[in-house]
């Protein structure tokens, strides 16, 4: 039958492998080259996505219509103080804080006013930028989302009610105000979606961005926005002046007059014959500080009464709109900076509002309610710090009130005791006393009117425009180099996140380490798969790689099973299709071409498949022994090689496991122990699926366990080494069947070298007739 000569006698009494010698179970450690295996098994697939993804970057680049920024930037200098006699404005511009300063004029930079001026002055609303639908997505991302679009609405349509087409831009677009239309509004939010106000770090330079499609419309955008910054901040400031300066007027106006009254009484004293070198008159002095204060309190209410009837229609109205641009206009709600940030804070969320309109989700999808209830709490923010500052402005004004009113009563009281005195002797000395009174103060509230009419015309702006926007050359979107090298590392993320998630949903046993680390058993060896055989015996033509494989596992199973007479070893599986009947055949055959006397019992006797793979006649097997119809002599076949016996599993039982277990088996067993054969090779069925191999194993010196690479699960596999185990059998080893080295040579290569992994990728060929090993 082979016509390959003997080889030398193998060692019989090496003893078992000890627990910590090489290839027996333990954890071991996991190899970077581990981790490359796993992508070199899956590199077609990790290949195809890098080039899907990279493939899809590119198109995306180039159907991506080209944008532009523009950037300009304004610097923000500190508030220069003003004259000491004008506190009260300086107190108005200079905000103490100069972090709080700064972060207020960006959101003034950010504001919807200033937006809307610039969106005003440039008529954007005849811009094609600016036309309904100009945003809409080209290219590659406009197929995502028509697709995503298409799969969504039927969700969205069953789990919230959807917005109609015609109400998607008005829902996104924020509550117009008094001066600001529907259509107004969403021109403003869109301008705003396109500007960026960042602050340059540890500096007072704030860069203005905008980005456009058209390159000149961004440079224009960004310029109008700074230049009309600066001009109102510099119309503020000169607001605030000329009111004071009207306040002065009318107030030295009312002065005036009272000087012009004291004298007409003076000189009608004097034509009566009276003096008006009266001395001190304490009295006199008294009534006329009293008149001074009373003026100046007066003067002071009139200042508080001109802000507070500014705010009165907030305190009249608690529901007011806070986007009411005459509410927002006033100075002290202008230039708050909590008000500031609020404002900011609606311009955002606004802005993420309308983006999810766009998307397509309605009022009632999750995120677009949380946007409401953020906007609504906003808003309410808003309103209740302007309510504050009105009820703080009406606070001032009554305490401005009362207290004038005060004045005035001991201004009044105090004539009186002097009319009680005698009006000829006080009257003249309290003319005289306001009199001085009302020349110092109008002396003072013209040095005042006329230093605050010089600061009205020579007011320096803190804020100016220091590099204007350029016309941008190149666009900034798309960037091919950047757009590419993310798609490239994108693509290599979701390839390798691919590949070792399939790596690890795939738990089937696929290396010698799997084995030993996983399964806790000693490895014997690896056979390649043959392409297009089923069932590769050695006694046909088989590939060179092939028998070279069983003599490396006859090598180990010598090694590991010790050195008594005769070594009874059965051969399992975890379940079907394993190849254990091939495994079990070829073990037997390469043990008789080393010399051995071997005996192949088939003892899956409910689907037998030993006659089969050797061609041979399975009349009387071990199920005739076993019952009592045929003696052993007569259940033995002899092959071609007088090493090699064979004893078929015969008719097939109705009762297999009760045969495998009788006294019988166990005498025949016990018999061939001390028989003549070296080696009894037993082929038993697969552990999960029947006992029958369970039953055989106590009676066996040692079991070969045969595992399909990257066929059998890893809990499978556990629990087929675990029922095996429970036995005791003194010998276990695992064989590891099947193994593609074709396609997975570069996952080997760290248990094998090069030429030997080269050897055993070559594929399947015919034995030379005269050099065939077997």
């Amino acid at each position: 039958m082979f016509n390959t000569p003997q080889n030398a006698p193998e060692p019989r009494d090496m003893p078992a492998m000890p627990p910590g010698a090489p290839g027996t179970g333990g954890e071991g450690e996991i190899h970077l080259l581990d981790r490359l295996s796993v992508v070199y098994r899956h590199r077609r697939l990790v290949l195809s996505i890098v080039v899907l993804v990279l493939v899809g970057g590119i198109v995306q680049t180039f159907t991506t219509v080209p944008r532009f920024k523009a950037t300009a930037v304004v610097e923000v200098g500190e508030e220069r103080p003003l004259s000491s006699s004008l506190r009260d404005i300086e107190q108005q511009f200079t905000i103490q804080d100069p972090e709080v300063y700064m972060e207020t004029q960006q959101n003034v930079l950010r504001s919807r006013d200033l937006a809307r001026t610039v969106v005003r002055k440039l008529k954007l609303q005849t811009h094609y930028e600016f036309q309904p639908g100009a945003d809409a997505p080209s290219g590659l991302r406009a197929a995502f989302d028509s697709v995503r679009a298409r799969i969504t609405r039927p969700l969205r349509q069953l789990f919230q009610k959807e917005l109609p087409r015609s109400q998607i831009a008005e829902a996104g677009a924020p509550t117009a105000g008094a001066s600001e239309s529907p259509e107004e509004a969403a021109l403003v939010t869109k301008f705003l979606s396109r500007l960026d106000v960042q602050r340059r770090p540890l500096s007072r330079l704030f860069n203005v961005h905008f980005d456009a499609r058209d390159p000149e419309l961004a440079a224009l955008a960004a310029n109008t926005l700074a230049d009309e910054y600066v001009v109102r901040n510099l119309d503020l400031k000169r607001t605030a002046l000329d009111n004071r300066i009207k306040l002065y007027e009318t107030e030295i106006q009312t002065q005036s007059r009272l000087i012009e009254g004291y004298r007409n009484v003076l000189f009608e004293y004097q034509s009566k014959g009276g003096t008006t070198e009266l001395g001190e008159n304490i009295l006199g002095a008294t009534i006329a500080a009293f008149a001074s204060d009373a003026t100046r309190a007066r003067t002071q209410a009139v200042q508080r009464k001109a802000v507070y009837d500014q705010l009165r229609p907030v305190l009249d109205n608690p529901g007011f709109d806070v986007t009411d641009e005459r509410i927002m206009s006033t100075p002290a709600i202008a230039t708050d900076p909590q008000v500031m940030q609020y404002q900011a804070s609606l311009q955002r969320l606004q802005s993420q509002k309308q983006a999810e309109v766009v998307a397509g989700h309605g009022e009632n999808h999750p995120t677009v309610r949380r946007l409401n209830n953020d906007t609504d709490q906003t808003r309410q923010q808003l309103r209740n710090r302007i309510v504050l500052r009105a009820q703080t402005a009406r606070q001032e004004y009554e305490s401005a009130i009362a207290e004038a009113n005060s004045l005035e009563r001991l201004h009044t009281d105090t004539r009186q005791k002097a009319a009680e005195a005698g009006i000829a002797a006080v009257q003249p000395g309290f003319v005289q006393n306001n009199l001085r009174a009302a020349e110092a103060l109008l002396g003072s509230l013209t040095a005042e009117l006329q230093q605050t009419k010089v600061m009205a015309n020579s007011t320096e702006n803190n804020v100016r425009t220091m590099d204007r926007a350029e016309v941008p050359a190149v666009a900034y979107t798309p960037n091919v180099a950047n757009n590419l090298v993310i798609a490239l590392i994108a693509g290599l993320v979701l390839a390798l996140g691919v590949a070792f998630g399939l790596d690890y949903l795939d738990d089937t046993i696929k290396t010698p380490e799997d084995i030993t680390r996983k399964l806790r058993i000693p490895f014997l060896g690896l056979v390649p798969s043959v392409r297009g055989d089923k069932q590769p015996i050695l006694s046909g033509p088989v590939p060179h790689d092939f028998g070279e494989a069983y003599r490396a596992l006859r090598t180990s199973l010598v090694f590991t099973s010790g050195g008594e007479k005769t070594r009874v070893i059965g051969v399992t599986s975890a379940q079907p299709l394993e190849g254990k009947t091939t495994t079990a055949c070829n073990l037997a055959m390469v043990l008789a071409i080393g010399g051995s006397r071997v005996l192949l019992i088939d003892a899956d006797l409910r689907r037998p498949g030993v006659h089969k793979a050797l061609k041979m006649n399975n009349t009387v097997g071990l199920s005739h022994l076993l019952v009592g119809q045929a003696r052993v002599r007569e259940a033995i076949q002899r092959t071609s090689d007088p090493n090699f016996c064979v004893m078929t599993a015969g008719r097939t039982p109705p009762n297999p496991s009760e045969l495998l277990s009788s006294e019988r088996m166990r005498q025949l067993i016990g018999n061939l122990s001390e028989g003549p054969f070296d080696w009894v090779i037993i082929d038993t069925p697969p552990v999960l699926a029947v006992t029958d191999a369970v039953v055989v194993t106590p009676m066996v010196s040692g079991i070969v366990f045969v595992l399909g690479a990257e066929m059998t699960r890893r809990r499978l596999a556990e629990r087929a080494v675990q029922m095996v185990l429970q036995t005791r059998p003194r010998i276990v080893g695992a064989v590891l069947n099947r193994v593609n080295f074709d396609r997975n040579k570069y996952y080997y290569s760290r248990y094998y070298g090069y030429q030997y992994k080269s050897y055993y990728g070559q594929h399947a060929r015919a034995a030379d007739s005269a050099d065939s090993e077997v």
